[in-house]
């Protein structure tokens, strides 16, 4: 499996962040990029890799379809073995990627989990929550999340019972992307700073 690393220069602690991509976007897309070398910049190891059909793409060039759940959970299986085991490992992504860790993370005994705007619901079907398996979770989770994001606002998961394992993190105005409207006042960069803030002190707390 290929895995793209960004290190930092001076590590605060021995944990790493294993991020896993989106539905529609490789490993190394902008957002993915930016938001692991802001984690970097404050110390903290961050790994990335991506499901079968998405690494595929860049051997046969066609765009295919999401693989099924079982061969999603069972990628996560493989990267947290080659990366040396879960007691290190706090795991996540963006969107599908962060919602996959979430289903696996209490068996794979993760020490922690990090998911940048998760898909609480299909846009406009906000009756058809993905939120039930959140009520158990163990591990300790951070979710940074828009506040008018489609797949889920913070009206929206206002009214959602999930886990007291779980923390959110609100990205003001940001859509699911966490990229704020030009009229908020606000800039994407000011979001994805404040939301790599929170993650880096999250790990500081994962690492004791």
């Amino acid at each position: 499996m290929d895995f793209l690393f960004d290190t930092p220069s001076t590590p605060a602690g021995e944990s790493t962040l294993v991020l896993a991509h989106g539905a529609g976007a490789p490993m190394d897309s902008p957002f993915m990029g930016e938001i692991a070398s802001l984690i970097a910049d404050r110390g903290w190891k961050v790994a990335r890799f991506e499901f079968p059909y998405m690494a595929s793409r860049r051997t046969g060039g066609k765009k295919r379809p999401p693989d099924r759940a079982p061969i999603l959970e069972e990628t996560w299986e493989n990267v947290i073995t080659e990366l040396g085991g879960a007691e290190h490992l706090v795991i996540g992504g963006k969107s599908m990627g962060g919602r996959i860790a979430s289903m696996v993370s209490d068996r794979l005994e993760a020490a922690g989990l990090v998911c940048l705007g998760y898909p609480f619901h299909p846009p406009g079907k906000p009756e058809k929550t993905r939120t039930e398996h959140l009520l158990g979770l163990k591990t300790p989770a951070l979710i940074c999340q828009g506040t008018r994001d489609p797949f889920g606002t913070r009206d929206d998961v206002a009214g959602y019972a999930l886990s007291k394992s779980i923390r959110m993190h609100w990205a003001e105005d940001g859509n699911h992307d966490l990229a704020p409207r030009k009229a908020s006042g606000l800039t994407h960069a000011e979001n994805l700073e404040g939301c790599a803030d929170e993650i880096a002190g999250f790990m500081a707390s994962i690492n004791g």
